[in-house]
């Protein structure tokens, strides 16, 4: 079982879902973790159910739109630990589903390119110079089964998670020599508490989509993120994790 005692991780898009559920099992195995959120109310509830005594789950309001929050969000875990060992690029939106590129809102367009993609960016140009002052670590980066390949009816999402690989996949070359591995997962549908408020014959039919006629469980990503973020995959970077049940093999 990875070990992270003596670590700090940065969970970003904490306060619920994927992010939540990473933040679980890293508190569960030893790390100090601060998770970020655009509601300080949510993310502090977060923190407090994963962490009662908040002494090893540290809520951080921050928007990853906006690169001054996101800078600040990095200063804030320095500044109270001295070290960031580890970061994981969550935070993101899908925008709206079953809508022509040409129907597409250009303001929604806009918003899940600057949560998904230009978030994921801000927490790389600030996240990677904390990490090398710590000694170096690792960084995962949410992707999605839809990072490789293409869906009808969420472009901005599907363009959106297809780049966040093509970033992971630079920052992972430019920084392979210096102590710092960067690696992508793509979950296909996971079964957060978000999903099981779905109507049945929709969760049905999610679960379908999959070769293994499942979804995934929050856990089952939480491992994969774990891995990727311990000394038990110190020869990965620059590779995308496909946790889809199979979904990217058909």
């Amino acid at each position: 079982m990875n070990n992270f005692e003596n670590k700090v991780v940065l969970v970003t898009g904490a306060s619920t879902g994927v992010g939540e559920g990473i933040a679980q099992l890293l508190y569960q195995r030893g790390a100090m973790v601060f998770i970020s959120g655009r509601n300080l109310a949510q993310i502090e509830h977060c923190a407090r159910a994963i962490d009662a005594t908040s002494n090893r789950v540290i809520a951080i309001k921050a928007d990853m739109c906006d690169p001054l929050q996101v800078e600040e969000m990095f200063d804030i875990v320095m500044q109270r630990t001295g070290a960031l060992h580890g970061l994981v690029n969550n935070a993101g939106i899908t925008g709206p589903h079953n809508t022509s590129i040409v129907d597409y809102p250009i303001n929604d367009w806009k918003a899940v390119m600057d949560t998904d993609i230009n978030g994921v960016f801000y927490g790389l140009k600030y996240g990677i110079p904390a990490i090398l002052k710590s000694g170096g670590g690792s960084i995962v980066n949410l992707s999605s089964s839809n990072g490789i390949v293409g869906i009808a009816g969420i472009s901005a999402y599907t363009a959106a998670k297809h780049a966040v690989l093509g970033m992971t996949r630079s920052a992972a070359l430019e920084f392979a020599d210096k102590g710092i591995r960067i690696n992508a997962i793509g979950p296909g549908y996971v079964d957060t508490p978000r999903m099981q408020m779905l109507p049945n014959d929709v969760r049905e039919w999610m679960a379908s989509t999959h070769p293994m006629k499942r979804m995934a469980t929050r856990e089952e990503v939480a491992k994969t993120a774990a891995f990727l973020l311990s000394d038990e995959s110190s020869f990965s970077t620059g590779a995308f994790y496909a946790i889809d049940g199979g979904y990217t093999a058909q």
